[in-house]
């Protein structure tokens, strides 16, 4: 099986019509260099690299901060479309793939079951 990927600039829109449901993001930054202890944005390797993440317009962070339009990860993590402030940012999204042989991201219940034993040629 096969799953194509469309890639959306985030400069050009963003998944508001998606708010949290997730997303595969590509983000981009740079990693700090061995034995560093100060932060300089110019050291470091860049890097560009994707992580499942979600989209939320309004996100309240543990420590009580609130965040808008911006993509967070599964470790609560936030991260801003590129052009904010920020040192890495995410630079394009898209959707995750559907459930193999289907036109669907989530199942349910009988649903899941009868789907994916008929994605696996109808065994269990």
């Amino acid at each position: 099986m096969r799953a194509e990927v469309e890639w959306v600039d985030v400069r050009e829109r963003l998944p508001r019509d998606r708010d949290g449901m997730p997303l595969a993001a590509a983000i981009t930054g740079r990693l700090a260099p061995d034995g560093s202890e100060g932060h300089d944005p110019a050291a470091g390797q860049e890097f560009w690299l994707v992580r499942p993440m979600y989209f939320t317009t309004h996100h309240i962070a543990e420590d009580g901060r609130e965040y808008h339009d911006c993509f967070v990860d599964s470790d609560g993590f936030v991260r801003f479309p590129y052009g904010r402030d920020r040192d890495d940012s995410v630079t394009h999204w898209a959707e995750l793939p559907t459930l193999p042989g289907t036109t669907e991201h989530y199942l349910v219940g009988e649903e899941a079951g009868t789907a994916r034993a008929n994605a696996w040629g109808g065994g269990t």
